[in-house]
């Protein structure tokens, strides 16, 4: 009978089996993510950030999608350490658009300096005209 209802069940297109999950404890370890995210459903993978930049940060890739989606509606705002979880639907669009941004920023930076640019609009005076 569960299986039917999950079956009618329209999820929204955000919905997937990735979650992103933020504000996690720097020294929190994958057992302890497995004891968290593992009563909602079977876990396929669990990736802890490791680098100065993705540190508190995790994916999470659920078995089934309405596990994933228990988890997120269970576990935002869910209190681990003092800290409050931040689970979003990874989203790889939203995300590559994040980095491409930053690179394109990146590559502006550097070319105004290789060209000596930096001051910008600083150096001018714009209220003449």
């Amino acid at each position: 009978m569960a299986a039917r209802q999950r079956a009618s069940l329209r999820l929204p297109p955000e919905v997937n089996r990735a979650l992103y999950v933020r504000n996690l404890p720097f020294k929190i370890t994958a057992e302890e993510m497995y004891d968290i995210f593992g009563k909602f459903g079977a876990i396929r993978q669990i990736r802890l950030g490791n680098a100065s930049d993705t540190r508190g940060t995790a994916f999470v890739v659920y078995e089934d999608i309405f596990d994933a989606k228990n988890a997120v509606d269970h576990l935002s705002g869910f209190n681990v350490c003092g800290r409050y979880l931040v689970v979003l639907y990874y989203q790889q669009t939203k995300m590559q658009k994040r980095l491409d941004t930053e690179r394109e920023q990146k590559e502006l930076a550097d070319m105004r300096q290789k060209l000596g640019l930096d001051s910008g609009d600083r150096g001018l005076d714009l209220s003449s005209k």
